[in-house]
């Protein structure tokens, strides 16, 4: 089930591996934490050749930003109980790594976004009569 468009980043926890289906076509796989304290895994499924390199490519560790489709699987344990696998169909893999020359993306990634006091700046706000709902 297909739930929406999702933009995430995060590290490799699991090195990809490329499986085939039975029409030979590559699908590769890895697992990304997106968590920051703890661990929050997320499947990362491609089924696009284009990006068959770039994520052969990644290692355990590696900083990633990943686009595509977010999907839930609910499949069944061991003792019966019912568990969600969440999982991204991936349009887009970008590394953003320093040393794998995207070094814009990796500097975007560690701006600190500030904002303007609401006192300074109060004329000009959108008053309330302004907002068209």
């Amino acid at each position: 089930m297909a739930l929406a468009k999702a933009v995430v980043t995060g590290s490799v926890y699991r090195t990809p591996e490329k499986r085939f289906t039975q029409n030979n076509v590559p699908i590769s796989s890895f697992v990304l934490n997106i968590g920051d304290r703890e661990e929050m895994l997320l499947r990362v499924i491609s089924k696009r050749q284009a990006l068959d390199e770039i994520v052969s490519a990644l290692g355990k560790d590696d900083r990633v930003l990943v686009e595509g489709r977010l999907q839930i699987t609910t499949v069944k344990n061991e003792n019966g109980a019912d568990r969600k696998i969440f999982e991204i169909d991936a349009n887009a893999v970008e590394p953003i790594n320093a040393t794998t020359g995207s070094g814009s993306m990796a500097s975007s990634n560690e701006e600190i976004v500030k904002f303007a006091k609401d006192e300074e700046f109060a004329d000009e706000l959108i008053g309330e009569d302004e907002i068209p709902f």
